[in-house]
């Protein structure tokens, strides 16, 4: 290797680990049953807040609020998947590099 291709590894290695520190720092909001419950993800693997309105909730059916919930989990963790892979391969030009997030 050179001094130039050295030096552009670097560079990308440093927007690289950037970009892993904005990405473990972003909230991802989902919602599902039409905005009854809300979840907010952080860094896509961390529950920051559920937000369930209390019209939804009927102690004769919990599974349907289990699910709504788990619907809505399952949201934000798939746009928060899909928005890293966005910024990740803006840096990468769609290289797959294991371990990246």
């Amino acid at each position: 290797m050179n001094k130039k291709m050295i030096q552009q590894a670097q560079q990308m290695q440093a927007r690289l680990k950037s970009m892993q520190d904005e990405i473990a720092k972003t909230i991802t909001e989902s919602s599902a049953g039409g905005g009854v419950i809300k979840v907010k993800i952080l860094g896509g693997n961390k529950i920051e807040s559920i937000s369930i309105d209390p019209n939804v909730i009927d102690p004769d059916d919990v599974e349907m609020l289990e699910d709504l919930i788990t619907a809505a989990i399952n949201e934000g963790m798939e746009m928060y998947q899909k928005s890293a892979a966005e910024k990740m391969k803006s840096i990468t030009g769609g290289l797959n590099i294991p371990g990246m997030f």
